[in-house]
């Protein structure tokens, strides 16, 4: 067998590729209608993936179009006719909202002969950023800050979002209406729930004000009297299934973490080890969730159950760090990873990766890091203290003392976390 990394690498960039637009985004054109007689076609969208999806659009869409899609800061691509702009992620900024309200003027006083073409990625949220009326960027910044930290999962951080938007939530189809909308999604969400991907803008939405104060309240985070008030008088309310401005709002997911499993363990069995999916919507704290892998992984290696060595273990979905120091560096795959480290205790033979599809760990430089059997020995030659790290958020410190990150750049996809652990 190749060397342990360079497998689980091999393994991730199967994954990744299957989610490239480049390759997804064409076929999904053929459902595009052209637009009407004196009608025009209108390009939004939004999300880390979005950009590279727009590239995709002029490479593949003949006629006439136009629009605007924006993206993460560094994870721009060139375009001719679609406008890309750059924002702050994960946390909103004033490029974001002029952005997001730039595109609600473009969807305003469209016709049924109009169509939109909505390109809509995770990371969306952030960049989609214009507040509802009487609501500010600085609060939206606010809460936005204190909903990742908390451990919060995305399920209940976009609940939030949408409630406090002018765009997300269905609200930006409902800005096209009359106009047909067709809304093509690369999933970053655990369940690939359409109304979560992005606080879903084009899609109605089943959750209400309230609980969005709910899930406030429930992590403890303050909300200024005005804005609890309006929540819970349901003023900033979002648009309902069955609302008719969304009767033609069509949404087709075109790529998912379930896919870039299944790429990676179709790499794997070409590479002749046995591939475990453990699944795609794994959530939890990370650190947390690296201890049970852990023991997965020790049950193929000392039993064989559920899996018999060479095998990998492969899972994907969202896991998420309750911050308990604010100066620590690293996102949830570096802590996975380094929790995952810690309970394998050196056990021989294992060997694993864990990293964002999106190229970003958190808002560092790195996708993810690795890890195998030496780790905390050599951890330990460098007078690096595992535990340490771990409780000071500082996975990212702690890995690329050991030269073990894995940097990737943008890779303009999204499609959540990816986790390979190698038994052998």
């Amino acid at each position: 067998m190749i060397n342990p990394r360079d497998f689980l690498q091999r393994l991730f960039a199967a994954g990744i590729a299957v989610a490239d637009p480049a390759r997804c985004v064409p076929a999904a054109l053929a459902e595009l209608d052209p637009p009407g007689p004196g009608g025009r076609l209108i390009v939004v969208g939004a999300g880390k993936a979005s950009a590279a999806m727009a590239r995709a659009v002029e490479d593949h869409w003949s006629g006439p179009l136009g629009g605007l899609v924006v993206t993460r800061y560094g994870h721009g691509v060139p375009c001719a006719r679609i406008e890309i702009v750059e924002a702050a992620h994960p946390v909103p900024d004033a490029v974001g909202e002029a952005a997001a309200l730039r595109i609600l003027s473009l969807l305003t006083g469209l016709t049924a002969a109009d169509r939109v073409l909505a390109l809509i990625s995770g990371g969306g949220s952030a960049l989609l950023a214009a507040p509802a009326a009487a609501v500010t960027l600085a609060e939206k910044r606010a809460l936005t800050a204190a909903l990742l930290a908390s451990g919060a999962a995305i399920g209940e951080i976009n609940c939030v979002r949408k409630h406090l938007s002018a765009i997300k939530g269905g609200r930006l189809a409902i800005a096209a209406w009359p106009a047909p909308v067709l809304t093509l999604a690369i999933s970053d969400v655990p369940g690939d729930d359409p109304a979560v991907i992005a606080s879903g803008p084009t899609v109605a939405d089943p959750s209400t004000a309230a609980q969005a104060l709910q899930v406030l309240d429930h992590y403890r985070i303050p909300v200024a009297a005005a804005l609890r008030a309006r929540l819970l008088a349901g003023e900033l309310e979002t648009p309902k299934p069955g609302d008719p401005r969304l009767a033609q709002s069509a949404f087709r997911l075109i790529a998912s973490p379930r896919q870039m499993l299944e790429a990676a363990a179709l790499e794997a069995r070409r590479l002749g080890v046995e591939p475990l999916i453990l699944g795609d919507a794994i959530e939890g704290e990370a650190s947390e969730v690296g201890k049970v892998l852990a023991g997965m992984a020790k049950s193929c290696g000392r039993h064989g159950f559920p899996g018999k060595k060479p095998c990998v273990l492969l899972s994907g979905g969202e896991t998420t760090v309750s911050v308990r120091n604010a100066a620590g560096r690293g996102g949830r795959n570096s802590e996975f990873l380094l929790g995952l480290t810690l309970a394998l205790e050196g056990m021989p033979g294992v060997h694993a990766l864990a990293a964002d599809s999106d190229g970003i760990d958190g808002t560092e430089d790195n996708a993810g890091a690795f890890t195998g059997p030496e780790t905390l020995a050599r951890a330990r030659t460098l007078g690096l203290d595992a535990r340490a790290a771990l409780a000071g958020n500082d996975a990212w410190g702690f890995f690329a003392s050991l030269g073990d990150l894995l940097v990737t750049g943008p890779t303009r996809t999204n499609v959540n976390d990816f986790r390979a652990i190698l038994i052998v």
